[in-house]
């Protein structure tokens, strides 16, 4: 891991610091920002969400789903977590907490957004950060790179109904347009752009000119992830220190939703015995979240401001540490895998 990498929860915290401070000392710039916007989509924000996505879709190669026959366990074990559990039980999570036992702390409208931001979170895996993980944990490239195409075309297709059934249920009105153009703007245009990027610059199939590019990008890909961390919190800036208890409130759920994801998704690989190479990886793909694409799609569909728009960056504050955590907890526990 990079500096970048390595201190991500630091500069996230240093951000959001940032875009408190910022946000109470000069709202009527963060209003000015706010109001640049296309068929309720933030163009700021739009711009660094994009800087943040392109490299990381860069990294997926296609080429490699031509092995997904090899070691299918694996991949199953991804899918079916990704797919037909995590995004329930997250949704199941924000329910319990922000409808009964935290029903006193916080108002019903308030409450909807921050489950529909959960959701969002939940309906999104992991597409870049993954990559971190896996070389953290010793996994298999290859078959990492398998796990995440393959993710990444499901989710064309899937994140807009999962989606929109599950805030249905929450009881939010959900415009199929944005949500539709968002998998568009944030999924597909970027996903076409790396292949085209991956196709030009990898053509010997050395990967050096690809490296180079991709080393370039790096900082300019985590430099768009902060200054979009800094411009929400600076949007919601009042609004979170009238009310500081939110993070908090929206965390505990979260961290409740990963670890027992984990915890699943890691006791089905022993159960399966899949080899810890391809095991921790899974994991991990199963367990973190997408929560660029989530972040994107509650300020596209709730606005700027909203307690959705809260919760995805809130994400970004659990999931970095977090995830560290699991890593090490994979590594220790190598001994009892293949």
């Amino acid at each position: 891991m990079g500096l970048f990498e390595r201190y991500l929860s630091l500069w996230v915290a240093l951000c959001i610091t940032t875009g408190l401070i910022f946000g109470n000392l000069f709202p009527g710039v963060f209003q000015f920002f706010a109001g640049i916007e296309i068929s309720h989509v933030n163009i700021p924000v739009a711009i660094f969400i994009w800087v943040m996505i392109y490299p990381m879709m860069t990294q997926v190669d296609f080429s490699s789903i031509r092995d997904i026959g090899k070691k299918p366990k694996g991949l199953a074990l991804t899918i079916i977590v990704n797919w037909l559990i995590k995004p329930f039980t997250m949704a199941a999570l924000g329910w319990l907490f922000f409808r009964v036992i935290f029903a006193d702390l916080v108002a019903p409208e308030t409450a909807t957004e921050y489950i529909a931001g959960m959701i969002l979170l939940g309906v999104a895996p992991c597409t870049a950060m993954v990559f971190v993980w896996s070389q953290l944990t010793n996994g298999d490239a290859n078959y990492t790179l398998v796990q995440v195409s393959v993710n990444d075309i499901i989710m064309i297709f899937a994140f807009a109904p999962i989606a929109a059934f599950l805030l249905g249920v929450s009881d939010v009105t959900v415009p199929w347009n944005t949500l539709l153009l968002s998998v568009v703007l944030y999924v597909l245009v970027p996903l076409i752009a790396g292949y085209f990027t991956r196709k030009a610059l990898d053509e010997a199939d050395n990967h050096e000119r690809l490296e180079r590019f991709l080393q370039i990008l790096k900082p300019i890909s985590i430099t768009g992830l902060l200054a979009t961390v800094v411009l929400l919190f600076g949007f919601q800036a009042q609004t979170i220190l009238a009310n500081p208890i939110a993070i908090v409130l929206i965390a505990i759920p979260l961290l409740i939703q990963t670890y027992g994801i984990f915890a699943i998704a890691y006791g089905a690989a022993k159960s399966l015995k899949l080899p810890h190479n391809i095991a921790a990886p899974a994991c991990m793909i199963a367990t973190s979240n997408f929560f660029e694409l989530a972040v994107a799609v509650a300020i596209s569909i709730f606005g700027l401001h909203s307690g959705a728009a809260l919760a995805t960056v809130v994400g970004v504050l659990v999931e970095v540490p977090v995830m560290l955590s699991l890593v090490a907890f994979t590594n220790r526990t190598r001994k009892y895998f293949p």
